[in-house]
């Protein structure tokens, strides 16, 4: 899955590392399984790892791409000596590296906001349908920026059914509206 993100998406990953490669001109899902082939070809990648997942972002007039490490199996002592190696091509750095140099810095965790309990299940599952109730919890709740990321994200991903309602509870707590599993936070 490919997602699309701002920068400043970054500075919330203080928990992760990645690999970002700078100046990704192009389809971005050929660069997904062009770079597994070759650190896959190079022994980076192991045991059949992939990466499955990317983030696309642009920052000073360049598109950029996030490799997120996790669940990945990888040879770091290879990909950091591959990732010196061919800098000049792909600009390649540090998740870790990129934020504070780039962007300031990380955030802090206390930052992060409550997701609203939403709804969903038991109702159509459609998921126009059930994306469009989602925004209008969040719109209830404030948090309308977040109801337009959200649908951007699922409009522009080209994602799966599964993988719009990954989204969708990225940023509400799915439930069936019972009074008993309301503000539990219960996720599919």
């Amino acid at each position: 899955m490919i997602n699309v993100i701002q920068a400043e998406d970054l500075r919330k990953m203080n928990d992760k590392e990645g690999l970002i490669l700078q100046g990704c001109g192009g389809e971005p899902k050929e660069w997904l399984e062009g770079i597994n082939d070759l650190l896959t070809k190079e022994e980076i990648l192991r045991n059949e790892s992939r990466f499955e997942n990317c983030s696309v972002f642009s920052k000073d007039g360049l598109t950029c791409i996030l490799f997120p490490f996790d669940g990945m199996d990888i040879d770091v002592g290879k990909l950091a000596t591959w990732r010196i190696q061919t800098h000049g091509t792909f600009g390649g750095t540090w998740l870790s590296d990129y934020v504070p140099n780039k962007l300031g810095g990380f955030t802090e965790e206390s930052q992060t906001v409550q997701k609203p309990d939403c709804p969903l299940i038991g109702e159509d599952g459609n998921i126009f349908n059930l994306m469009g109730i989602a925004s209008r919890v969040l719109r209830r709740h404030g948090m309308g920026e977040q109801a337009k990321e959200m649908s951007n994200r699922i409009m522009t991903s080209g994602c799966d059914y599964n993988g719009a309602l990954n989204i969708i509870g990225e940023y509400v707590n799915i439930t069936d509206g019972n009074e008993e599993t309301m503000g539990m936070g219960m996720n599919l």
